[in-house]
């Protein structure tokens, strides 16, 4: 049965169980849609490391791929989509131990953040639970997680070890394809010639991943 709980402040712990791998396999298909090559994990001990943790959801108990930090306890990834999504559910596998992150801030449209840019207030955080096969679903704020085309990551602490080990990031919500809008010079003449200003309008279309 899913369940919440409120731990006060600007901090939220909603997490639900996930009894259906099937389903949840189909619908936690958004790594499909991150920009890989610009994707960027901070403080990951082997580069290109934090790029294996997003995959196919049943794949997701493959024990040797995941991304460790290096210096000290704090990951933080970068992540570009390729359109706009709509973020509903978070699933976070960490190492079976206390390398697991048992605390996840995110940040909306704020491309390329350093461990200096997460010192400001989140646009939501969640105290996480030890989740070795991605059986705990977070549920982001859908109001303040559409309409994003760029998600950061930020795990802070973890619960006790030096190092914080990742498997596994699942991502799941809509996407829409992201549409481009020529930009329209307008020179004033003293008689304009209404077939000089022309704008083309594009509409987005939703596309919601199944």
């Amino acid at each position: 049965m899913p369940h919440g709980h409120s731990h006060g402040g600007d901090c939220s712990d909603e997490a639900a169980n996930i009894d259906q791998p099937l389903e949840m396999g189909i619908e936690y298909s958004l790594y499909e849609k991150i920009d890989l090559d610009n994707l960027e994990c901070l403080n990951e001990e082997l580069e290109g490391s934090g790029k294996r943790v997003f995959r196919p959801y049943e794949n997701r108990l493959d024990t040797t791929q995941f991304v460790k930090s290096d210096c000290d306890e704090e990951l933080l990834f970068n992540i570009p989509f390729t359109g706009n999504i709509k973020l509903k559910g978070i699933i976070i596998i960490g190492g079976n131990d206390d390398s697991h992150p048992n605390k996840m801030r995110l940040f909306k449209n704020r491309p390329k953040m350093t461990f200096d840019d997460v010192l400001v207030k989140a646009d939501q955080e969640f105290e996480l639970s030890p989740d070795y096969r991605g059986e705990i679903e977070y549920s982001p704020k859908v109001v303040t997680f559409s309409s994003v085309y760029h998600l950061s990551i930020h795990f802070p602490t973890n619960f006790g070890a030096d190092n914080t080990c990742i498997h596994y990031i699942g991502l799941r919500g809509e996407f829409s394809e992201a549409h481009y809008h020529g930009v329209t010079i307008c020179n004033y003449e003293a008689r304009p010639n209404v077939t000089d200003h022309k704008n083309k309008l594009y509409d987005s279309v939703n596309h919601t991943i199944q």
